[in-house]
């Protein structure tokens, strides 16, 4: 009898053990995502893609995720097409963050991030500017300068319309005096595009997250002369634009989104992916590699933190008169 107490008692504990693995595991296995980055190749979403791609691959969760880049207009035409075309698919994500929020708001688009399905944030980036290597101009102060003197003489080189470089640029010109309406922002929708705007001379100054830009300041192609962090960037021996005299601090969050009208069951699926994926050293190397700040925050709470983004996002491109009227 003692023995088959005993027996009973593991059996009790191994199928207790084993209900509790199965818990913790996803409840349905996908085979494949399909990712939608709203950008060309070689920008800050594109990275991120392309590192969350690897890191769910890494986990062996999903045997295969494509990615599929759809660039233009801050990412709105990616996310059209994602709200269109990929209704109650549970097997499709989308790239975004702070710079389609502008977007958005900017160019007061049809669709909106309230069309799609919150999945999680992921990373944090502060933005760093920088001139050609034979740029006269080596430091904020020569940079505002020559702005406030002639605003139209400085073209500024960033992501899409309406994002966070174009935001900071407007924050700037606030900053120093300078009239909104005078800037000189040129949009690209790729960070390859931009950097070679810049490394050509069409651009007096560009903006972009420091890895975008870190092989040419490395070979002392480019000349960083700020970055928009409160403090000076672990590692990065760049000034702040605070700290020489220009009063403007933001960060560029990127993010997962789900498709529209997916059930809790899907989305529950693709969060529990996305969350081993940000566990994972490949993922957490890529954060090292870029210089990326980890700024995960899932499901409820990045709802929650999206709709106080989106609202003061609007509240600052309003402020500035940016918005299309």
């Amino acid at each position: 009898m003692k023995s088959a107490k005993h027996s009973l008692s593991r059996w009790l504990l191994t199928s207790v053990t084993a209900i509790g693995f199965i818990a913790s595991a996803p409840a349905l296995a996908l085979d494949s995502i399909k990712m939608l980055v709203p950008a060309n190749p070689g920008g800050g979403w594109d990275q991120t893609g392309r590192a969350l791609q690897a890191a769910i691959q890494q986990g062996g969760e999903v045997k295969k995720v494509q990615i599929d880049n759809k660039g233009g207009a801050a990412g709105t035409i990616g996310l059209a097409q994602f709200v269109n075309s990929a209704k109650g698919d549970g097997s499709a994500l989308l790239v975004g963050g702070s710079v389609m929020v502008g977007g958005i708001a900017l160019n007061k688009s049809p669709v909106n991030l309230s069309q799609v399905t919150p999945i999680a944030r992921l990373t944090g980036e502060y933005d760093v500017l920088v001139v050609p290597a034979s740029s006269p101009i080596k430091s904020v102060k020569d940079l505002v300068a020559q702005f406030k003197a002639n605003p139209g003489s400085v073209s500024w080189g960033g992501g899409s319309a309406g994002g966070t470089d174009h935001i900071i640029v407007a924050m700037i010109a606030q900053a120093t005096g300078v009239d909104v309406s005078k800037i000189n922002y040129i949009p690209f929708a790729g960070g390859g595009e931009a950097q070679a705007a810049i490394m050509g001379g069409h651009v007096t100054v560009g903006l972009s997250g420091y890895n975008e830009f870190a092989g040419q300041i490395e070979a002392k192609k480019l000349r960083p002369i700020a970055v928009t962090s409160a403090k000076r960037l672990p590692g990065i021996d760049v000034p702040t634009l605070k700290e020489q005299g220009v009063d403007v601090e933001l960060a560029n969050w990127r993010a997962v989104f789900a498709a529209p009208g997916i059930n809790d069951q899907q989305k529950k699926d693709l969060m529990a992916v996305v969350d081993k994926a940000v566990r994972s050293k490949t993922w957490q190397d890529a954060l090292a590699k870029n210089g990326w700040s980890d700024a995960y925050l899932p499901g409820d709470a990045f709802k929650t933190y999206l709709d106080s983004e989106i609202a003061n996002t609007e509240k600052i491109i309003n402020g500035l008169g940016l918005a299309k009227k």
